[in-house]
């Protein structure tokens, strides 16, 4: 069973895609992470470095590929490589920690690598054995994976990129939207639909990023997020080889932890942003904002409405912090054995993260600047970034939705639905 391809830079196939974009540097191995606790010092010593740049890299779209080498270079993008595979198989809430870690000092650094993780945990649930030693060793050898799987313009937001078969071979055609991290991806696992006896089955296809007829659009104008690569990917009839398809609907049929794995880093991502807005806060209350003339007091530090507030942000960053880790437990049983009460378990565990998570960055954010007043909203601080940042990323999917099920699931016993959102 062969693996190979043959690397090329795809042309643009559109006007408005004529962009030269940068393609990944040729992975390099990476080093093997003992554990958690190694991990997250990797994450802390990576930190310290990437928010010195936080604020510059925001203010002008500059794509951080010098950080994203140095993070994949610290083992961090292979900590979710199961150990029989050759990796550290860290614990979910591991792997949620060092994303709030890294997103506490780059909103967008801490989501790039959401999608690779993703889609290891697909590879884990429905690849062969063959794929699974094969892409196992991808990452392990340095590889980077992004994604496209969400589509816009249609309700149906993945089902019409197509895997085409026929006598010629097998072929991807489509478009997609929302691909974080693609632009710095050495492959990009791609979320496709086929017709097989008369139903509609999806299958994640890793399909090698300068594989002809793939065309990287550097077309997100969030403003938000503003450099995690997450623009457009055209696939022009794209030679695919069956050893890159990996089953996915199989995934959604049965119980799996997908869904509540996938959904644990995005709590992490939003719990991190908050953590580095209420960092930003202390200082800037100490130094800069002024007290206000009805506090009584000369010192912004020392205003009584002040402290509470930020007692108050902090207590909900420890609570969702403390849901996460919760979480992360229920998930490993999940992954362990993933029967329908475990799975369930799990979603709804970390839709209570979600939501804690959700708040709690929010407030944050909204925090800093009230806090800080007229003042905080200097360009050149850049600190509405973590407001722009964590709106946007709490946007991915609705968090009314989690009460909702949460509520379902302790009131009435309903088991939320599998698909991979919650």
């Amino acid at each position: 069973m062969s693996f190979t391809s043959t690397p090329r830079v795809a042309a643009a196939s559109e006007p408005d895609a004529a962009l030269v974009l940068r393609s990944a540097p040729p992975p390099r191995p990476v080093p093997r992470l003992a554990g958690h606790e190694e991990a997250l010092a990797a994450a802390r010593d990576l930190a310290a470095g990437f928010a010195a740049g936080s604020a510059a890299r925001d203010l002008e779209r500059r794509l951080p590929w010098e950080e994203i080498e140095q993070f994949t270079q610290s083992g961090l993008w292979a900590i979710t490589v199961p150990r029989e595979y050759g990796g550290p198989g860290v614990t979910s809430a591991t792997v949620a920690q060092v994303t709030a870690i890294i997103s506490a000092a780059d909103g967008s650094l801490g989501q790039i690598p959401q999608n690779h993780y993703y889609a290891l945990e697909v590879l884990r649930n429905g690849g062969t054995e063959a794929q699974k030693r094969f892409f196992y060793g991808r990452v392990l050898a340095g590889e980077r994976f992004g994604n496209a799987l969400a589509e816009i313009g249609a309700r149906d937001y993945n089902r019409r990129t197509r895997l085409v078969r026929d006598p010629a071979g097998w072929y991807v055609e489509g478009r997609k939207f929302y691909c974080t991290g693609s632009l710095f991806a050495h492959r990009i696992p791609t979320m496709v639909n086929t017709e097989e006896d008369g139903r509609e089955v999806s299958y994640l296809v890793f399909i090698p990023r300068e594989a002809p007829g793939v065309t990287l659009i550097d077309d997100w104008d969030g403003f938000g997020q503003r450099v995690t690569g997450s623009g457009s990917i055209l696939f022009d009839r794209v030679r695919v080889e069956p050893e890159w398809v990996v089953p996915f609907q199989a995934s959604l049929d049965r119980p799996t932890a997908i869904g509540p794995f996938a959904q644990i880093i995005h709590a992490g991502i939003d719990l991190g942003i908050g953590r580095g807005a209420f960092e930003a806060t202390l200082p800037f209350v100490r130094e800069r904002a002024r007290a206000w003339i009805d506090g009584g007091v000369s010192r912004a530090s020392e205003d009584p409405l002040t402290l509470h507030a930020l007692g108050e942000v902090r207590v909900r960053l420890a609570a969702a912090d403390a849901l996460i880790e919760r979480a992360g437990r229920y998930v490993d049983v999940a992954q362990a054995a993933p029967d329908e009460a475990n799975v369930a378990a799990a979603s709804v565990a970390v839709a209570e993260a979600r939501a804690a998570s959700h708040r709690a960055g929010l407030l944050a954010a909204n925090k800093l600047l009230e806090l800080g007043g007229t003042s905080a909203t200097d360009r050149a601080d850049d600190l509405d970034r973590y407001w722009r940042n964590v709106r946007t990323h709490t946007l991915h999917d609705p968090v009314r939705w989690k009460h909702h099920w949460i509520g379902a699931y302790h009131l009435n016993g309903r088991i939320p639905p599998r698909h991979g959102a919650l």
